[in-house]
């Protein structure tokens, strides 16, 4: 895969050198701006993504290790090589002391310039890959919902890595795509890493893994946060950005909730699958990107496809490899391998290595339906390995029961309910994180009103369909089957 052009910040005060340093940098294929002070080149930091810096170390009034050291303080991650006169090795030394990667002294050579400046790009992009890898490989290893031995995950698995190794074959400027389906929390997210992971394996490299949760980016703004923008591009455009497809470039772009991706963006996302290309907001030039695309959805594309929700033409194009994956409850055999491994692993975070779970709790979590599919599971485990009494986890600390899983929570009652007053929870124990108290919620307004959603949504005081999507956020759709006795 060709490497995207670079971008170059050539900071000098004299300005015929000024001058030849950007040619020449041009003349090697990189994109070249120039500054003839810090205050200058502070301003074009701002407004810019640079790979790298080249700069003089003696300026008028001025040292370029004053910028040296803004930039790494800053955390800027490209490279920096910084030009010396004759005899000036000490200040080389303290500039990389600071944080240059290399020095050049004058009077300068082109080809020696053009070997030190490719040398450093290089440098700088093995390691931005070698840090997305370890962010990988740290994700991968937090994350439980890998385990199984089941007939169904073992092939869930297989076809993933066939579908990683498939996407290979797609044609000159289309970009590999895979749609991944299946409940909430069932894991879609993982295989979604697993096939960036066989791919990458397969091509001896390690390139980036972006997730976009496509249902948390504001509408007004997924547009910008996908593409980028150019500076001026709208009110609070202060800078220019790159999107977050020019971040997965050579890698994989991970396009979670797809279904809630706005209809009006649509046949831009199409257009960067089928042809590679995109544009900025507010750009006049388009430009090009190579990598992945996985795209994963809980809903029925079908569905939304018939009531405009969706455009038919971008499901074709994304489900061209399609992997779905199963509920939990359809792989009961891996229940209790994830389950404690879950023990073990919170067991170990919070001080009590010797937990385990009773033969008790064990039949208590395979019976369970798991409506939050892993998601739900992991969070089981991890609430009942805090508040477990004893080394021991008892089926009772599970707390499957919907009522029961936030102490002091009523328990059901059915029929109508006039107040919110009647759904109450016990804050003096344990913390408790908010989505689990708001999950608890739902499911707590859902048996008041035996599943009329309309009537739990204002028993919250929430409109219908906000409380439609936290049932979906939450995972309680089959849930909400049960209780209304669908």
């Amino acid at each position: 895969m060709d490497q995207p052009v670079t971008k170059i910040l050539v900071v000098e005060d004299e300005e015929a050198l000024r001058f030849s340093l950007r040619e020449g940098l041009e003349m090697f294929g990189h994109q070249a701006d120039a500054a003839a002070g810090l205050r200058e080149a502070f301003k074009r930091v701002a407004e810019n993504q640079y790979d790298l810096v080249l700069t003089d170390l003696n300026l008028i009034g001025e040292s370029g290790l004053e910028l040296i050291r803004k930039l790494r303080g800053d955390d800027y991650e490209g490279g920096i090589v910084v030009m010396t006169a004759f005899g000036s090795i000490e200040s080389a030394v303290e500039a990389v002391r600071l944080g240059a990667d290399e020095y050049l002294q004058k009077p300068l050579i082109l080809d020696e310039l053009s070997l030190v400046v490719g040398r450093t790009l290089e440098r700088r992009r093995a390691q931005r890959k070698l840090r997305s890898f370890e962010r990988l490989e740290a994700q991968r290893v937090e994350s439980a919902t890998i385990l199984g031995s089941s007939d169904e995950w073992i092939r869930t698995i297989e076809r993933a890595d066939r579908m990683a190794l498939a996407t290979f074959s797609a044609g000159d400027g289309e970009l590999p795509s895979i749609l991944i389906t299946g409940e909430t929390g069932a894991g879609k997210g993982v295989i979604a890493e697993r096939i960036h992971a066989t791919a990458q394996s397969a091509q001896d490299d390690t390139d980036p893994f972006v997730h976009v949760n496509c249902a948390a980016l504001p509408s007004n703004l997924i547009e910008s946060e996908l593409f980028g923008h150019e500076k001026g591009a709208f009110t609070d455009a202060s800078e220019q950005r790159q999107g977050l497809f020019e971040a997965a470039e050579g890698g994989t772009i991970f396009l979670d909730e797809i279904g809630e991706m706005p209809i009006d963006l649509q046949p831009k996302l199409l257009l960067v699958v089928e042809r590679g290309v995109f544009r900025r907001v507010g750009a006049s030039k388009d430009r090009s990107v190579r990598c992945r695309v996985i795209a994963a959805t809980n809903q029925d594309l079908a569905s939304r496809c018939e009531s405009g929700l969706f455009r038919s033409d971008l499901m074709y194009r994304l489900s061209t490899f399609t992997v779905e994956v199963p509920p939990l409850r359809q792989r009961k055999g891996d229940i209790a391998l994830i389950a404690g491994a879950m023990v073990e692993r919170f067991g170990a975070r919070i001080g009590r290595p010797g937990l385990t779970l009773s033969d008790e709790a064990l039949a208590a979590l395979t019976a369970h339906r798991w409506p939050g599919n892993v998601r739900e599971l992991i969070n089981t485990i991890q609430r009942a390995a805090v508040l477990a009494d004893t080394d021991r986890i008892s089926a009772e600390a599970l707390a499957l029961g919907a009522s029961a899983m936030i102490p002091g929570a009523p328990a059901p009652c059915g029929g109508a309910v006039t107040s919110a007053d009647e759904i109450r929870f016990d804050f003096s124990g344990d913390p408790i994180k908010a989505d689990e108290i708001e999950r608890q919620l739902i499911i707590q307004a859902l048996e008041h009103t035996q599943g009329n959603i309309t009537k739990a949504a204002r028993l919250i005081g929430m409109n219908r369909t906000s409380f439609r999507y936290r049932i979906e956020r939450a995972g309680l759709e089959e849930y909400l089957k049960e209780v209304s006795g669908q």
